[in-house]
């Protein structure tokens, strides 16, 4: 081979040296345009994942909207904000005020074991009673099912008084009141369900409706701030003549021989 092959060779050599360099450095920078190009991607997902989160994180829930609801008072309600619920013959000379929290399994028991007492009571004109409903529980533990009950037990109400008690006596019943830690009653569809085995409220569509669209729910929130000013510390809590009614040990009448016995004297008080 020639020197001037050679030489040649040598430069067509280089030349192609220089050319693939050339490529691999448009690639590569071609390459770190893409990785940067993610990451700015990235960066905005992960911005815009935050920012969405924050705003969701600050979006008030449905039951902080229901605070700015206009206020639906059931039927059969008096007083300030309709949270005055008394039912019970007009003759009735005495009323038993009657708090309780739709969660509250104290309430169930008391509802189970006394609550046809206080109906019949009732029936009898021996006393009306005045509900008071409370939402302490969903406070303790962040939840919805004392308010959503309340809410549809204001539905029940604006069925009528019987469709109301016959309803209350159901949610408390052993056979539909949950555990105390779990939230049934924030299921609007549970509350549906229990609502069908009240003959007023099966297949209501004005009551299932009301449920479903929270008609009553800054009702609710109305009646639970009702309890929270009336100085009551727990439920079930019985007053009569504004005295609080206890069986023995200061505890609630838990039996129906207690609840006798403690509101017979009352009466005639």
């Amino acid at each position: 081979m020639s020197k001037r092959n050679s030489q040649s060779a040598k430069t067509a050599a280089r030349e192609r040296l220089r050319q693939e360099r050339e490529r691999e450095a448009k690639r590569a920078k071609v390459k770190r345009q893409i990785i940067v190009a993610c990451s700015i991607v990235g960066v905005l997902a992960i911005a815009g994942g935050i920012g969405y989160a924050v705003m969701q994180a600050n979006k008030p829930s449905a039951w902080e909207a229901a605070k700015d609801d206009k206020l639906v008072k059931p039927a059969n309600t008096s007083g300030k904000n309709g949270t005055t619920v008394v039912i019970g013959k007009s003759s009735a000379k005495k009323t038993l005020e009657l708090y309780e929290d739709p969660r509250c399994p104290v309430c169930a028991q008391f509802e189970q074991t006394v609550g046809k007492t206080v109906e019949k009571d009732i029936e009898d004109g021996k006393f009306k009673i005045q509900y008071i409903g409370a939402t302490f529980i969903d406070k303790s533990d962040n939840g919805e099912g004392s308010k959503n009950a309340l809410s549809a037990l204001g539905a029940a109400l604006n069925v009528g008084p019987e469709a109301f008690l016959e309803y209350k006596y159901a949610l408390y019943s052993a056979k539909w009141h949950p555990e105390e830690s779990d939230d049934k009653f924030k299921d609007d569809a549970y509350l549906i369900k229990v609502a069908n085995t009240v003959s007023a409220l099966k297949n209501n569509k004005e009551f299932q409706n009301a449920v479903k669209n929270g008609t009553y729910d800054k009702w609710a929130l109305e009646m639970s701030a009702k309890f929270d000013d009336s100085g009551v510390q727990g439920t079930p809590t019985l007053k009569m003549d504004g005295k609080t009614l206890t069986a023995s040990g200061g505890n609630p009448p838990m039996t129906v021989e207690d609840f006798n016995s403690v509101i017979e004297p009352a009466l005639k008080g």
